[in-house]
């Protein structure tokens, strides 16, 4: 009899919910988003779909409709009425016996969550600090992958030695971003970030903060950096989506700054969320 167990409870394969069996579950056999909300809109969905869309293609899942996505997003999001929210959704290639390889015809399956969430005003008046960890991750990072593995090791890591996250580091000693933000140095009025390659996520955050830098006439240039350099920098932060822009003031054992979050990324803070105010969706 083929049979399944869960925990402690045995029972017939074929009476398993076909949960049990999703690719995603198997083999991380899918992409995700998280997409937020500011006092009740969402911000920058259609750019979030849009890396969604080239996250699917990129792993040949290709019967999904986006325009559905958006609905379900949306309505979930009415339906949740969080006014400031994290909105967390994936499309696994669907639910099939474990094989490594797919049949073209299984359906994609699609998750979503929705929460509140926390204030983290805090970190940016405090600022944080990150710790550096070895780029483990595979070569197509600009797929936003279920595969997070390699992240998860090192932000478990930067947390055993107190810091809130971690910067990875490739084989060749630069910076390609964090272990789920983007990372950033100033220096006089220069604002340097590593260039959108294979190994580099194209974050949405991160190009506002971009556009940001320029608003204040901050020179932008797209190359990566050291940690020497890091640590030479005026000033650092990160970008995520759920938080925003993060001043960094400790890197590895290096005091940033004078331990306090820099001008330039306080008014970066300020800059970004005009953003939030004009390129939301109801």
């Amino acid at each position: 009899m083929q049979l399944a167990m869960i925990n402690d409870e045995m029972l017939p394969l074929d009476k398993l919910d076909s949960a049990y069996l999703d690719r995603g579950l198997y083999f991380g056999d899918g992409v995700y988003e998280v997409v937020r909300s500011y006092d009740s809109r969402i911000f920058a969905l259609d750019e979030h779909l849009a890396r969604f869309a080239n996250s699917l293609a990129g792993i040949e899942i290709n019967d999904v409709n986006i325009e559905q996505i958006r609905k379900k997003v949306t309505a979930a999001f009415e339906t949740a009425k969080i006014h400031n929210a994290r909105i967390y959704f994936h499309v696994t290639r669907g639910s099939a016996p474990r094989d490594h390889n797919w049949d073209d015809h299984i359906k994609p399956n699609f998750f979503l969550t929705i929460t509140e969430l926390p204030d983290f005003a805090g970190l940016k008046q405090k600022g944080i600090a990150v710790l550096t960890c070895p780029d483990l991750r595979w070569k197509k990072c600009w797929i936003k992958s279920l595969n997070l593995l390699p992240n998860i090791l090192a932000r478990h890591a930067a947390a055993a030695k107190g810091c809130d996250e971690a910067i990875l580091v490739d084989d060749t000693g630069l910076i390609t971003e964090g272990s789920g933000s983007s990372f950033f140095a100033v220096s006089g009025r220069t604002l340097r970030t590593a260039p959108l390659t294979a190994n580099i996520l194209p974050s949405i955050t991160r190009g506002y903060a971009i556009k940001a830098a320029e608003n204040l006439s901050l020179q932008v240039i797209e190359k990566s950096l050291t940690p020497d350099d890091a640590k030479n920098a005026d000033e650092l932060f990160l970008t995520v989506t759920t938080k925003d822009i993060i001043p960094v003031i400790k890197f590895d054992d290096k005091i940033i700054g004078n331990s306090q979050p820099g001008t330039f990324t306080q008014n970066l803070i300020t800059e970004f969320l005009k953003f939030t105010r004009t390129n939301t969706k109801t």
